[in-house]
């Protein structure tokens, strides 16, 4: 049996998706930058992404990640507590202002991380999760091998200034995806507004936290040598993305850049609806069966992220290996569709999405007639090419 193509539209043309004429196009001022869309999955915009550059404090997220495994795993609580070491409480930078040997709760720490950027609080979890800093390194350095993060080294905790200790803009949004998506109960943490500690209130240093745009974390970072940056994510109505900025030159611009980027995902994009579940596609040929033909229906709906500004032309294929052979039952699975799309990096490879096509029918195994017919069929057998009908896409 061979595979063949059910090509959109009779005779292979394009489907075209047209809603505006105005040319797609978007760049920032960030040094590296890319754009996640969660809910489909696709990378929408990145700039030398997997280039490694110091990250400052939004390597802290990997400290923050190896605290919340240990919480999981049963080996803290967050009512544990850690005294402060002299190295600690001396760290420069940005500071939670815990005093040496003070016992410090775990959470507390937490939160000295996520909204102050403390210092401080890194190097006191590193040292009461690990005894030593750099013992916490090295398990930095072997979470970052487990997650993949080929364009990152750790030299400290905290993200202070040190050779070779970089990470790349991708290397981030996978980082904070996995934060995020493994230990979510945690994550209302990056959402805080303030903390105080020792009687000095911070606020957090997320300047998109205010700003009513759907963002909900995660943590900026800056020295000298890394510039400005920012990991963050965003949820509105059914989409999430989670995007990263590095290297840029001023707070201002970090804070424009940043609301520039995630406002422009959001806006220039949508969810588009392209086959409802259960819908018929094609048909494709039984062989010997009591029918001819069997309808090949999608599973699910599928839909597809769509730019906006931007025609898109669209292709569906439905593959299937012809001629099914009885029986088939309802609901078995027959055929995939494969719905292509440009890549939205210029100059990328098309995007190729599949989905299941199943029978909408049973089919059992044809009577003597039906033998007969394909018996004076036997060596005559030619590729099918089917069409998908041509409203289909109404």
């Amino acid at each position: 049996m061979k595979d063949f193509k059910v090509r959109s539209l009779v005779t292979s043309v394009l489907f075209f998706l047209s809603w505006c004429t105005y040319v797609h196009s978007f760049d920032t001022l960030a040094k590296s930058a890319i754009v996640f869309d969660e809910s489909t999955k696709s990378v929408i915009f990145e700039k030398a992404a997997d280039k490694a550059y110091p990250p400052a404090s939004m390597s802290k997220l990997m400290t923050l990640l190896l605290a919340f495994e240990a919480l999981e795993e049963g080996r803290i609580t967050l009512e544990t507590t850690f005294r402060v070491s002299a190295k600690a409480s001396k760290k420069g930078g940005s500071k939670m202002f815990i005093e040496e040997n003070q016992l410090v709760s775990v959470e507390n720490l937490i939160r000295g991380i996520t909204v102050a950027s403390g210092n401080d609080a890194c190097i006191a979890l590193a040292e009461g999760l690990n005894g030593t800093e750099d013992s916490f390194v090295a398990r930095m350095n072997l979470k970052a091998k487990d997650l993949g993060l080929d364009n990152s080294h750790f030299n400290n905790s905290t993200g202070w200034p040190s050779p070779g200790h970089v990470m790349s803009a991708r290397d981030l949004l996978v980082l904070s995806m996995h934060l995020r998506n493994k230990y979510s109960k945690y994550y209302y943490y990056f959402q805080e507004l303030s903390f105080s500690w020792n009687g000095i209130k911070q606020a957090n240093r997320n300047p998109l936290l205010r700003l009513d745009i759907g963002v909900d974390g995660l943590k900026t970072g800056h020295t000298e040598e890394a510039g400005y940056g920012l990991v963050g994510s965003a949820k509105l109505g059914e989409r999430r993305i989670s995007f990263v900025l590095t290297g840029l030159k001023t707070n201002q611009q970090r804070k424009l850049e940043s609301e520039k980027i995630a406002k422009w995902a959001f806006r220039d994009f949508t969810i588009t609806s392209i086959f409802p579940r259960n819908h018929t596609v094609a048909r494709a040929s039984v062989w010997i069966g009591e029918t001819d033909y069997v309808d090949l229906k999608t599973r699910e709906e599928v839909t597809l992220l769509i730019p906006y500004g931007k025609k898109n032309d669209l292709r569906a294929e439905a593959h299937v290996k012809t001629p099914l052979m009885t029986p088939i039952k309802v609901n078995d699975q027959i055929g995939t569709l494969k719905v292509i799309a440009p890549s939205f990096i210029p100059g990328g490879q098309d995007r190729v999405i599949e989905y299941p096509l199943i029978s909408g029918v049973q089919v059992d195994e044809g009577g003597l007639v039906k033998k007969i017919q394909a018996a004076a069929r036997m060596g005559i057998l030619t590729a099918l090419k089917f069409s998908i009908p041509k409203d289909v896409f109404n």
